[in-house]
């Protein structure tokens, strides 16, 4: 609480409570109708908004707000406040009724909802549809991938790799290393029709391939500048040679850090020879299912997306150019990305999300 400053008393009969119980014991809707709730739950037993604040996560100014709005409006005081403009025609119970349905249920063989099904469904129009969706963040008509590691060091190798990008050792280089394997060569089967006011490029659906390469690069994490070279096979061998190329290029009183994904070809015999006869190399490895943790793979990405995806390729001599050509571009303006999570809250987060996932009931 502020100094000075006297808690608002918040008392709770009987049938508020019922209903404040049912709020803050929703899984997955109006969470924030839930977490008020909990507050003035919490208030109602003798808990001050500092100990509220602590206990659920939130600023202590909140915790004031919401007990101080029960206290004077009741449950009416939990509910969002109307916006100026043309009243409402849509109801508190109908936005529920939506909401509920698009988070909870799917429709009948399919598996996520429409706009159109959804309005359908709960009597109302497309448009109001969508725009509840608007007002919520909600878009059923998209999908992510996730995969969590099942490393069994996997914080420990959190916290060492995360430890380097934010606080690197004195006198060394932190390289972020992969590889882009299997990089095709496609030739569109007919020319790409260039943009124009009013009309997207567009491009041949079908290709013809042309033989593959791999890309072998060396992400700086201060600079942000990036070794790379390509080879035709992907091998530890191929592998042995990159590291031949790391060696010549960085100056021999600097030690290297490197930071590998679990590939079979960084861990071979040969591999680990060449390592164990260079002692001013360092290798931290990333845990299993985690390639997120390695910053070269935000760099492929836009390799992809800004010089592979939509051009076309006559040979892989070709595509071998237009690596280079990024390469070069790249690197006369460099830019390192920022890595600005420490490691405790990527591991908070990620027991969050475990948390939801084994209270979801799947």
């Amino acid at each position: 609480m502020g100094r000075g400053r006297k808690p608002v008393t918040v008392q709770i009969d009987e049938q508020d409570r019922v209903r404040l119980e049912e709020w803050a014991r929703r899984p997955k809707t109006a969470q924030a109708l839930a977490l008020r709730a909990r507050i003035v739950l919490r208030a109602g037993e003798g808990l001050d908004s500092t100990q509220i604040a602590h206990e659920l996560s939130v600023h202590p100014s909140t915790a004031r707000k919401w007990r101080g709005r029960f206290a004077e409006r009741g449950l009416d005081g939990l509910l969002d406040e109307p916006r100026p403009g043309q009243p409402r025609k849509l109801t508190d119970a109908q936005i529920e009724a939506v909401i509920r349905r698009t988070l909870e249920t799917k429709p009948a063989g399919a598996t996520h909802w429409s706009t159109r099904t959804m309005a359908a469904a709960c009597g109302l129009n497309q448009t109001a549809v969508s725009r509840i969706w608007r007002a919520f963040a909600l878009q059923p008509h998209r999908s992510e991938n996730f995969k969590l590691s099942k490393d069994p060091l996997f914080i420990d190798k959190v916290r060492d790799i995360v430890g380097l990008y934010l606080n690197p050792p004195d006198r060394a280089l932190v390289l972020c290393v992969d590889e882009k394997s299997q990089i095709q060569a496609l030739e569109r089967t007919q020319p790409l029709l260039p943009l124009r006011p009013g009309q997207a490029e567009r491009r041949a659906h079908d290709y013809k391939r042309h033989g593959t390469t791999s890309l072998f690069a060396a992400l700086d994490t201060k600079t942000g500048a990036v070794l790379g070279k390509t080879f035709r096979r992907h091998r530890a061998h191929e592998f042995r040679q990159f590291l031949d190329l790391i060696e010549e290029r960085v100056p021999v009183d600097l030690d290297i850090h490197l930071v590998l994904d679990n590939s079979s070809t960084h861990k071979t015999a040969a591999i680990r020879r060449w390592l164990l006869k260079r002692p001013r190399f360092h290798v931290h490895f990333t845990p299993t299912s985690s390639s997120w943790l390695n910053l070269v793979e935000r760099w492929f990405a836009a390799l992809t997306e800004r010089q592979l995806r939509r051009n076309s390729f006559r040979s892989t001599i070709q595509l071998e150019q237009a690596i280079r050509d990024f390469l070069a571009a790249h690197n006369s303006e460099p830019k390192p990305f920022i890595w600005a999570k420490t490691a405790d809250q990527i591991l908070d987060s990620i027991a969050r999300y475990c948390r939801r996932i084994n209270d979801s009931g799947h």
